[in-house]
């Protein structure tokens, strides 16, 4: 069975945070790291952050969650033997249409605008990009997501 978590790294948007927080309960996703910037469901002053818990809709209290720093986090989860799995638009990047997960992934989403930077990017495992038909290059983050979680969790069931 797969077993995946998710890195939020350098979200802005409350409402991206919340809508994964939605996904990751779905999908069955074991656990959200929120490392840069990435608001929590709580600050650091103990303050529940409303715009999250609305777009959440309570999944925030189902899927386990911490913050960290983002270095320490990847490090953490290759120990435990997780595949870091970038996604962005990369020339090493494979398409998301042909990858099969690894069973321990942690799947690493990155900033509204600057996705998942280079230097992050180095110290992955594997790189995935969606396919892109149309005119724009990319997704909203949440909805990227919800592709690539759906698509992982569907895919490795069968």
């Amino acid at each position: 069975m797969q077993e995946s978590v998710v890195i939020l790294h350098n979200i802005r948007s409350t409402h991206n945070v919340g809508s994964i927080f939605r996904t990751a309960d779905a999908a069955g996703v074991a656990k959200l790291y929120l490392t840069g910037y990435t608001p929590a469901p709580v600050d650091r002053f103990g303050r529940v952050q409303k715009e999250i818990i609305k777009t959440a809709l309570g999944a925030q209290d189902y899927v386990p969650w911490e913050q960290g720093t983002v270095q320490a986090v990847v490090r953490k989860l290759k120990k435990e033997g997780y595949t870091v799995v970038a996604v962005e638009q990369d020339a090493r990047a494979v398409s998301l249409a042909t990858y099969t997960a690894p069973k321990r992934v942690a799947f690493i989403f990155g900033n509204e605008v600057r996705g998942v930077s280079p230097q992050l990017r180095a110290q992955c495992d594997e790189i995935v990009e969606i396919p892109m038909r149309g005119r724009k290059e990319s997704l909203n983050v949440s909805v990227t997501a919800g592709v690539v979680l759906f698509h992982t969790h569907v895919t490795s069931a069968h």
